[in-house]
């Protein structure tokens, strides 16, 4: 059993996964702070200094605190319920980015993989004009119907 699964932990393909997967958790949290920390400020300074990931809709109070609260911190550790707009609109900015980056590697894969062109086939055989069968290409005449080629 153990030999089995060192058969199957070192064939090219589970490899090259594990090594993607890892890529890809680097690469999700290069995503996600771009879209924290630069991307969003602006946004938010554009919509009246907000910070965009405090955008939040507060459905019930906490018990802890009444509104208003100024952060989401503040309304989570006062224990209200809250619609996390701002938080949503960060993962589906950060979601897009990551699709489009592995869209283009995708691409890009694909482009490198395109098979490049056959080379030519060479001929070895030639219909008949005359009975329309195939014959050796060095044929001199047509073994089928006689004729002379």
């Amino acid at each position: 059993m153990l030999k089995e699964f060192k058969e199957f932990a070192m064939r090219g393909n589970v490899v090259d996964m594990a090594v993607g997967i890892v890529i890809g958790a680097a690469f999700g949290g290069i995503v996600k702070s771009l879209v924290d920390d630069v991307l969003m400020p602006p946004i938010g300074l554009l919509l009246g200094g907000v910070d965009f990931s405090d955008f939040f809709l507060v459905l019930k109070e906490g018990a802890k605190a009444a509104s208003p609260y100024h952060t989401l911190a503040d309304a989570k550790a006062a224990g209200a319920v809250t619609l996390n707009v701002g938080l949503f609109v960060n993962a589906v900015i950060s979601f897009t980015i990551v699709a489009f980056a592995l869209f283009l590697v995708v691409k890009a894969m694909n482009k490198l993989r395109q098979e490049q062109p056959a080379a030519p086939v060479e001929v070895t055989t030639k219909t008949c004009q005359f009975c329309c069968s195939e014959v050796s290409v060095k044929a001199t005449r047509c073994p089928h119907c006689t004729s002379q080629l």
